[in-house]
């Protein structure tokens, strides 16, 4: 029996999970999936493997990334209560560090991103890699300190 996967979601723990989704869809496009979610109870504990006491409560929602149809992956910013420690993430943190968004003008998305409340992790950066193409790379950190990579991407032998 062949196997079927498909990449379904990547899920954030926000502070405020209707701020950090506004700030998704305001500056990357990203569109709310229904319903909205709202769980308690002991269940969440146990599907989180944390205890009763730091998971009485998530709330949040789905939202759909740009650029898929309707059946394309999302991103589930989700609110636990109560909340529980958050790390520093850097750019070389172990395990998941940033995700990525290609994007037609790094520039002018990247303003908007820091007019919305993210800050720079680096520098805006262009570089040719060789063999394949150029690169257009910016490291940002939206208002929760999650690291966003916006990057556009030039193939060799493209007209642009």
């Amino acid at each position: 029996m062949e196997k079927k996967i498909r990449y379904a979601h990547t899920n954030i723990v926000a502070r405020d999970w209707r701020k950090l989704a506004e700030f998704y869809i305001k500056v990357l496009d990203c569109e709310l999936v229904p319903p909205e979610r709202d769980y308690e109870g002991e269940g969440i504990g146990k599907i989180a493997g944390l205890p009763f006491e730091q998971s009485k409560r998530l709330k949040g929602q789905h939202l759909r990334l740009p650029g898929w149809g309707e059946d394309g992956p999302t991103l589930e910013i989700f609110q636990y209560e109560p909340e529980g420690p958050g790390p520093e993430i850097e750019s070389n943190t172990m395990g998941f560090s940033h995700i990525a968004f290609a994007v037609d003008d790094v520039k002018a998305v990247a303003a908007q991103f820091l007019e919305w409340g993210g800050k720079e992790v680096g520098e805006y950066t262009e570089m040719d890699v060789e063999g394949s193409g150029h690169i257009v790379l910016y490291y940002l950190a939206d208002p929760e300190g999650n690291i966003v990579e916006l990057q556009t991407w030039t193939p060799l032998g493209s007209d642009e």
